[in-house]
């Protein structure tokens, strides 16, 4: 598929285990990725991996996004981001209107499924300190993606619930 290096993939999967018998006791339910993705466009820019990195950066400026999952097919085959076509052509002095996505992707990726929850997707991104994770489902085909912005957007508009039930308790207001 192309020149250069070959395309191998290390997709890692972030568990998405609870503690079993735990989750079941909790009196309220742990929030997952799906219900991030229940509100958002399902739309995620993606990029062929033989498409040269000149179109992938047009891609780019033109839905003003700083970062695409690579799709060959229907599954997710690594990530192309800003970060590397600066490190990997323009450092390495590569033209990008024939170099192509997937000599310079990055094809060490973590992806999710939707059950993951929240707290352990943000703990992944912080810990591996990355701001993407591509969600796939149980045939690895990409569902979604969630960024480190969009579980700060749904832990603040939880949090403001939370306050907003509390002062209505406090003030009795029910």
């Amino acid at each position: 598929v192309g020149r250069g290096r070959p395309m191998m993939v290390q997709t890692q999967f972030v568990s998405c285990s609870r503690s079993g018998e735990a989750a079941s006791v909790q009196r309220f339910s742990m929030a997952t990725l799906k219900d991030i993705l229940a509100g958002k466009d399902s739309k995620v820019i993606s990029v062929d991996p033989r498409a040269t990195v000149m179109e992938a950066a047009v891609l780019m400026n033109q839905y003003r996004v700083g970062f695409l999952v690579v799709i060959d097919g229907e599954r997710p085959v690594g990530v192309f981001s800003e970060r590397d076509i600066l490190r990997r052509v323009v450092v390495a002095r590569l033209d990008p209107g024939k170099t192509l996505v997937n000599e310079v992707m990055t094809t060490e990726m973590l992806v999710c499924n939707p059950g993951t929850s929240v707290d352990e997707a943000r703990s992944v991104m912080k810990n591996r300190r990355i701001r993407h994770l591509p969600v796939v489902d149980e045939q690895e085909r990409l569902v979604g993606l969630v960024s480190i912005g969009d579980l700060n957007a749904f832990n603040a508009n939880a949090q403001e619930q939370t306050l907003h039930v509390l002062e209505e308790y406090i003030y009795g207001r029910t």
